[in-house]
């Protein structure tokens, strides 16, 4: 029995490893963005001053929530290091908490009412989130 060793038998067998992990990693990040999107209603349910109008609503929010944290957060923890420091890490809830109070600036149907509320909102979504992306991970 002969087995096929031509270059395009292997080149296909390539592409198609490429597109399983292509697919695998996007699936990954469609899942964290619904759980991101299930802990934002969630918290909405659970804390006072913070409101989500649909499920739309929370998925655009998780979304962006997303996006701020890959690009804003780490340029807001680089200029505050040196609080941060002081705080010995404590002021990253205070950078988590102004980003959430950020989304909701930008976007119609999900409120965040305070500091306070944002503060307690990002960390029960920080904390939900962790808990069932580990989860699906393992």
């Amino acid at each position: 029995m002969k087995t096929d060793t031509s270059p395009a038998r292997f080149a296909s067998g390539a592409c198609a490893f490429i597109k399983t992990r292509y697919y695998a990693r996007m699936s990954r990040i469609l899942t964290r963005l619904v759980v991101t999107a299930f802990a934002l209603i969630l918290v909405a349910e659970f804390v006072p001053g913070i409101e989500v109008d649909s499920v739309l609503t929370a998925l655009i929010a998780a979304f962006i929530l997303g996006i701020m944290n890959a690009i804003i957060r780490p340029i807001l923890v680089i200029l505050t290091l040196p609080i941060t420091l002081l705080t010995l890490g404590l002021f990253i809830f205070v950078i988590n908490a102004f980003l959430f109070w950020g989304v909701a600036s930008f976007l119609d149907g999900f409120t965040v009412s305070g500091f306070w509320p944002a503060f307690f909102g990002s960390l029960i979504v920080s904390i939900v989130s962790a808990l069932v992306n580990k989860k699906i991970d393992d």
